[in-house]
């Protein structure tokens, strides 16, 4: 979704009905990439409203309103990052039917748990960069050079691991 940036000008000024709107725009986005990062709805939940509550405080020193939505994923990342390493093994369970809708026409209910399985399966490979990476890049559409700034990497870094990613994802879904 686009961010309105006259919403975001106006938050910085402190308007808080402006921030609400921004939130309202973007909070879908930043759930289904915490969702698909951390595996786990509620710490997903936590983490966006971490993530609002600081960009809320600190959305007065944005310098440039365009890039408001890099900003927050960034904050988001870092939250996301945080929260990871908390975790003890084991705990990090996806839930696909949060934030993918495998449903095909015409294809049996057998034939979409399979493939829910196989994708279940395949993602509970990825390490935790390459979720996020999946998750900014595939899930929500952003281009390399956006998903290296919001996560800090080199965008070169993130290219290639996106590519051996989808490899792997895609090697296992065919196996």
């Amino acid at each position: 979704m686009v961010v309105d940036i006259n919403a975001v000008r106006q938050a910085r000024l402190g308007d808080k009905d402006s921030f609400a709107k921004v939130y309202q725009q973007i909070a879908e986005d930043l759930y289904r990439v915490a969702l698909y990062s951390l595996g786990n709805s509620h710490d997903a939940q936590d983490v966006v409203s971490e993530t609002f509550i600081e960009a809320y405080k600190g959305i007065g020193k944005l310098r440039d309103e365009n890039s408001f939505k890099p900003w927050i994923m960034r904050i988001l990342s870092i939250r996301c990052k945080r929260k990871i390493g908390q975790y003890i093994s084991g705990r990090n369970q996806l839930d696909i039917d949060d934030f993918l809708d495998l449903s095909e026409e015409g294809e049996g209910v057998e034939a979409q748990s399979t493939q829910k399985i196989a994708l279940l399966h395949a993602l509970e490979t990825l390490n935790a960069q390459e979720r996020q990476i999946v998750a900014l890049a595939v899930v929500q559409g952003y281009t390399v050079r956006e998903t290296a700034q919001i996560l800090g990497a080199p965008q070169g870094t993130v290219s290639s691991k996106l590519h051996r990613t989808l490899k792997k994802l895609r090697a296992q879904l065919e196996s």
